[in-house]
């Protein structure tokens, strides 16, 4: 079997974004101290990344794009995107309760800096990747190398935040208004995990529907449903006369990580910037199809 190498610029940059994220979880292992939870999750992410940037280089090494069952089109910048998503949340978690405040030994803390540091390169270089697999105007390229195509990976990466902030603890189950917003959340994952499937294993064409026109449509209603999650999730966990507290409680700043309180706060952004990625989703997939009209 014939090995091929192109060192373009997109190889270098996976090599970049390989070394750094090997990096950044071996000296993790190795020499930060480590607490379950938040850093298994920083673990998953530098390990996940390196995983599959290995597995990218080795097939397109060996020339093996046509015989694996997704198309190379959409699989490597949808991973991309998602690696440079995970690299950024850890780069932001792992300081937050690895270095703020830390007062172990000079060692531990040595070994922390080097692995943010490393996470923060990971980042620059997966965020890279993306830029250089993006589709300019004009050229043919797959779905997920385009605006709607990248923004969906950011929503439903913003959507899993979302769930592990609002079921640890459960921040939904008093109200019913609140129940209505994590239905928004879950449906709108699934449809955006959907569409990211199909394309990624070529399926668009076996709709009974064109596609561009559905994805039009889905992002209407993606923008109609977060904007009353975004106006509802506030109201009824923050307003008084809804049994909220517009407050941040006292305990909150004696407790490890963040309160339930924190946590709401946290959903609410995110409930926002995931309706503003909807908006702009829209925005895109709406000039799709007058470009393609």
């Amino acid at each position: 079997m014939a090995i091929v190498l192109h060192f373009n610029p997109l190889l270098w940059t996976r090599l970049a974004a390989l070394a750094f994220s090997c990096v950044a979880f071996s000296v993790a292992v190795h020499g930060a101290r480590i607490i379950p939870g938040t850093g298994d999750w920083c673990i998953f992410c530098w390990a996940f990344s390196f995983a599959g940037t290995l597995l990218m280089i080795l097939v397109e090494l060996f020339g093996l794009q046509t015989k694996v069952p997704v198309s190379w089109k959409n699989f490597p910048i949808t991973f991309a995107c998602y690696a440079a998503l995970l690299c950024l949340s850890a780069s932001i978690i792992f300081p937050l309760y690895f270095l703020k405040g830390s007062m172990g030994p000079s060692t531990i803390r040595d070994y922390s800096i080097i692995v943010a540091v490393f996470s923060c390169l990971a980042t620059i270089a997966y965020i890279s990747e993306v830029s250089i697999s993006k589709a300019r105007p004009g050229e043919v390229a797959g779905y997920m190398a385009t605006g709607p195509g990248l923004l969906k990976v950011c929503e439903t990466f913003v959507a899993c935040i979302i769930f592990v902030f609002v079921t640890d603890p459960v921040l939904y189950d008093h109200h019913h208004a609140l129940k209505y917003c994590m239905a928004v959340y879950c449906i709108c994952f699934i449809l955006s995990a959907a569409i990211i499937l199909l394309c990624i294993g070529e399926c668009t064409g076996c709709l009974p529907f064109p596609f561009p026109r559905f994805l039009s449509a889905y992002a209407m209603l993606a923008v109609v449903l977060y904007l009353l999650a975004t106006i509802i999730w506030p109201i009824f966990n923050f307003d008084p006369r809804h049994g909220g507290n517009k407050n941040r409680p006292y305990n909150c700043n004696t407790q490890l990580g963040l309160c339930s309180w924190d946590k709401g706060m946290t959903v609410a952004v995110l409930t926002g910037v995931n309706f503003i990625l909807y908006l702009a989703d829209l925005i895109y997939s709406t000039r799709l199809i007058f470009v393609n009209a």
